[in-house]
């Protein structure tokens, strides 16, 4: 069932299949966590959420239309809640800065360039965050989630220039916070 189409498999899921759900959830799952923990900054909050994505997914596979991809569908979902979750707990909202990264118990080749990297790789994912939610959902969903302009197009509603200058202005923005957390650059 792995080599089948996601319209295929939501096909049978608007009948319950459990088996094509479980297909959906291996072949989307580690994606739809990267995007969210790039959304949120907290590991565990995006595994929560990828998780309410798919239950939502389950319980709603009776409404779905396939107009274009399934994961732009499923990132929608995802978003939506994501949104909905800052609503929710706005004043508590702390975001994260710590990377979890396991190495699997293996020593880094080179302690001082492996420390430099966490550095800036944590600087990135802080400025990041900063970005506006408007810029910071079209530039992750396109720069690291890989997605389309006319996937992130039809996703939010939008036409494809607005989609090109939201991810155009989020790279400035992200740039102009970097830029200044360095005072002219990474190190």
């Amino acid at each position: 069932m792995d080599s089948v189409s996601d319209a295929y498999l939501m096909d049978r899921l608007k009948t319950k299949d459990r088996q094509a759900f479980a297909v959906l959830i291996e072949r989307y799952r580690d994606a739809l966590v990267n995007y969210l923990y790039r959304m949120s900054g907290s590991k565990a909050k995006a595994e929560d959420l990828a998780q309410e994505t798919f239950l939502l997914l389950y319980e709603k596979s009776a409404g779905y239309q396939e107009y274009g991809r399934f994961s732009g569908y499923l990132y929608r979902i995802a978003t939506n809640l994501y949104k909905n979750s800052l609503r929710r707990e706005r004043a508590k909202y702390i975001l994260s800065l710590a990377l979890n990264h396991s190495k699997n118990g293996q020593r880094p080749p080179d302690p001082q360039q492996q420390a430099q990297a966490n550095e800036i790789n944590r600087q990135i994912e802080k400025a990041i965050l900063k970005v506006p939610l408007r810029y910071r959902t079209p530039l992750v969903l396109f720069e690291i989630q890989g997605l389309t302009y006319q996937e992130l197009a039809d996703m939010s509603g939008v036409k494809i220039g607005t989609i090109k200058s939201r991810i155009n202005r989020g790279r400035n923005i992200l740039r102009k916070i970097l830029s200044d957390s360095y005072q002219g650059g990474l190190p």
